[in-house]
């Protein structure tokens, strides 16, 4: 079995950098109900905020780890090696 510490480290951090970011938004436009006179502004948020993000660490961290930010998934590849 080869683990690689490295993947490990960049993919906790990837999911890390998820949730503090996209569900940061999420939780701060409907959890304190900051979405103003647009409900559907606080949708296309929390849309973008998860896009934009998975975007920057399928770049970031992609080559490295292959970025499933997924702790169930990266679980399930530890497994199978």
């Amino acid at each position: 079995m080869n683990l690689d510490p490295r993947k490990l480290v960049v993919e906790f951090l990837g999911t890390l950098v998820l949730v503090v970011i996209a569900v940061g938004v999420a939780t701060e436009t409907f959890g304190f109900k900051l979405f103003g006179l647009s409900y559907a502004a606080g949708v296309a948020a929390t849309a973008l905020a998860f896009g934009l993000v998975l975007v920057a660490l399928v770049y970031a961290i992609g080559p490295i780890s292959g970025c499933h930010v997924n702790p169930a998934v990266t679980l399930g590849f530890i497994a199978r090696t």
